[in-house]
């Protein structure tokens, strides 16, 4: 009898261990009927108050009706720098707020989710001030909701650092490489004078440079409205827009964005392959329009 106790004992532990923890990609903070402006206003003093730095804000397909506000954190942004395989894109975190039905919501970028996916291996390197990270936000944030549950689908914890939508389809890894210039300098000229000149129907959000590594990050709006957010946002989701803006990373002389079928697909785990297939031209329609940004 005691052995068969041992062997149940057994059986159910090895059972729970072999449950995958499933992770989303956004969370949810809560619910206000303030206007999304004062929302909005409430969510950058709380992020400043607790030495956040906001790097910029925008209404996403420019409806007044939906707000990203993207920070970062001195601490993030110093560790994640270490990685050199475009780390420096898991510095930026996202606040979206969405006025729906008279009230405003409010959600941002799981970062266990995106520190994952973005960092691979690295990720377990640095897990503990990722972990502080993840608890420092959600004490910041608990001044203005206690929800905070998660949303908009999820993957398993251990597929994230690789994780693709389907099989030929593109991972972290496979990024596209949009141009390689003479030198840093001369990529973040011609970059921003084209941001500047707002070319293809662009917007720049933020930008984040760590000058010294001769890295730069920049968050692009996509105002087209024939193929750019106003097109694929309302046909694969408005409540994940936490996901945007877009990003293109300056490293040294090169410069790349990541491919359109990982980056919409890891942002909207959920899309049925019907959605995805009606937003078919976007990956390459937000391709065209980046690369055009480095010309």
């Amino acid at each position: 009898m005691k052995n068969f106790i041992v062997i149940v004992l057994m059986t159910f532990a090895f059972g729970m261990n072999s449950v995958a923890q499933k992770i989303a990609p956004y969370i949810k903070i809560g619910e206000t009927h303030e206007s999304i402006q004062k929302a909005s206003d409430n969510v950058i003093e709380a992020l400043k108050n607790n030495g956040f730095t906001v790097l910029g804000n925008y209404n996403p397909s420019e409806k007044s009706t939906l707000k990203v506000i993207a920070f970062t954190q001195n601490e993030l942004k110093n560790t994640v720098i270490k990685v050199k395989d475009r780390g420096a894109l898991a510095a930026v975190f996202k606040v979206g707020l969405e006025f729906s039905n008279g009230k405003v919501i409010l959600s941002y970028t799981n970062p266990d989710y995106i520190l994952r996916a973005y960092l691979g291996d690295n990720y377990k390197t640095y897990k503990s001030k990722f972990e502080a990270f993840s608890k420092s936000l959600k004490s910041t944030f608990s001044t203005l909701g206690n929800d905070f549950t998660p949303f908009g689908g999820t993957v398993d914890a251990d597929e994230l650092g690789e994780y693709h939508y389907k099989i030929m389809m593109p991972y972290f890894s496979d990024p596209i490489e949009l141009k390689e210039f003479s030198s840093f300098e001369e990529g973040v000229r011609v970059i921003e004078k084209n941001l500047s000149a707002r070319k293809g129907k662009t917007k720049l959000v933020y930008t984040l440079k760590y000058t010294s590594k001769k890295v730069a990050v920049y968050g692009i709006a996509l105002e087209s409205k024939d193929n750019g957010e106003a097109e694929f946002l309302p046909i694969i989701g408005e409540s994940h827009l936490a996901a945007l803006p877009y990003e293109i990373i300056l490293q040294g002389k090169e410069t790349t964005m990541l491919h359109g079928k990982y980056r919409l697909a890891l942002h909207w785990p959920e899309l049925s392959m019907g959605t995805f297939m009606k937003i078919m031209s976007t990956p390459g329609d937000i391709e065209d329009t980046l690369k055009a940004l480095c010309e």
